[in-house]
C-alpha cells in the first residue's frame, strides 16, 4: 500500500483515480487532517457559498470541509471543482446525455432539507463519481449509491474506497427505477432536476422517509421535499434552484399525490 505525501494528495489522487491506474496494491490513504492542495478552496467554498445561504447543520458543514471534492472530477477540471456552479463531469456521448455535479450550494441546501440522521439508510441517485455519496455517508448509517453509467460507477467505487467510505454500496441500474432490492430507505437524494416522480420510486421510502430533489423547468424550478406519513406522500416546497435533468427523469406523466 502506498501513502501519497500530503502535499501531493489532491493532485496525484485525482489523476490516479480518473486514469484508472490505481490498483488494489496502490490504494491511497486519506486522512481528515491532510492539508491537500485544495484545502483552502474547500474552506472558501463553505464560507462564501454555503454558510451565507442558510446552511447551518454542523455535521453537514464538517463533511463538506473534510471531503476532497476534487477527486470526484476529471483531472482537467480540478481547478473548477469548488466553483460556484454546477460542473459537467462527463460530456454527452453515444446517445447518452452529459452528466453533471450539482453546485456546492444547491447540493448542501438539498442535503440539509433531507435532514439525514446517523441511523438513516439513504439512496443516492445519479451522484456521478461519488461525491454526494461521500458526503451523505458521513451523515447517515448507510448509503446505496445508484448510477446508470458503467464508467462513473467504476469511478465511484474507486473514489469511495480510497476515502474509506465503508458504509457506501455502489450499484448500477436505471436511475428512475431506484433500488427496490435495497429498499426501504429513510431518505432518497436526487442529484439533479426531475420532471416526474414515479410511484415505484416513492414506494421505496420507509414510513417517515424523505425524498429531496429539484422539480420544474429550465426556467422555473424549486427544491422539493416529499414525506411519507401514514403511508401517504406529502409534498413541500423548498428553495429556488436549477440543475440539469437527471437521465430517466424527463417529464412524462407525473405521479399525482
Amino acid at each position: 500500500m502506498r501513502l501519497i505525501p500530503h502535499g501531493d494528495l489532491g493532485r496525484r489522487a485525482a489523476t490516479a483515480l480518473w486514469s484508472g491506474k490505481m490498483g488494489d496494491s496502490d490504494a491511497v490513504i486519506f486522512k481528515e487532517d491532510v492539508m491537500s492542495d485544495f484545502k483552502m478552496e474547500r474552506i472558501n467554498m463553505v464560507e462564501s457559498q454555503i454558510r451565507p445561504n442558510a446552511v447551518t447543520d454542523s455535521d453537514l458543514l464538517k463533511a463538506l470541509l473534510d471531503t476532497p471534492r476534487e477527486i470526484f472530477v476529471p483531472p482537467s477540471l480540478r481547478a473548477l471543482a469548488y466553483m460556484d456552479g454546477g460542473l459537467c463531469v462527463e460530456a454527452a456521448r453515444d446517445h447518452r446525455p452529459a452528466r453533471h455535479m450539482l453546485s456546492p450550494m444547491v447540493f448542501a441546501k438539498l442535503a440539509q432539507l433531507a435532514r439525514i440522521r446517523k441511523t438513516d439508510r439513504v439512496l443516492d441517485i445519479g451522484g456521478t463519481a461519488g461525491y454526494s455519496a461521500a458526503i451523505l455517508s458521513r451523515l447517515a448509517g448507510s448509503v446505496v449509491a445508484l448510477e446508470n453509467d458503467a464508467g462513473l460507477t467504476a469511478l465511484a467505487k474507486e473514489s469511495l474506497s480510497a476515502l474509506g467510505a465503508a458504509n457506501v454500496t455502489v450499484v448500477m441500474g436505471p436511475l428512475e427505477a431506484g433500488s427496490p432490492e435495497n429498499a426501504p430507505f429513510d431518505a432518497i437524494f436526487l442529484n439533479g432536476r426531475v420532471g416526474n416522480l414515479s410511484e415505484p420510486l416513492l414506494s421505496q421510502l420507509a414510513e417517515g422517509g424523505r425524498l429531496v430533489g429539484i422539480m420544474g423547468s429550465d426556467t422555473a424550478a424549486k427544491a422539493k421535499l416529499f414525506l411519507k406519513i401514514a403511508s401517504q406522500i406529502q409534498e413541500r416546497s423548498g428553495f429556488d434552484a436549477s440543475a440539469p435533468v437527471l437521465p430517466g427523469f424527463a417529464s412524462k406523466h407525473a405521479f399525482v399525490f
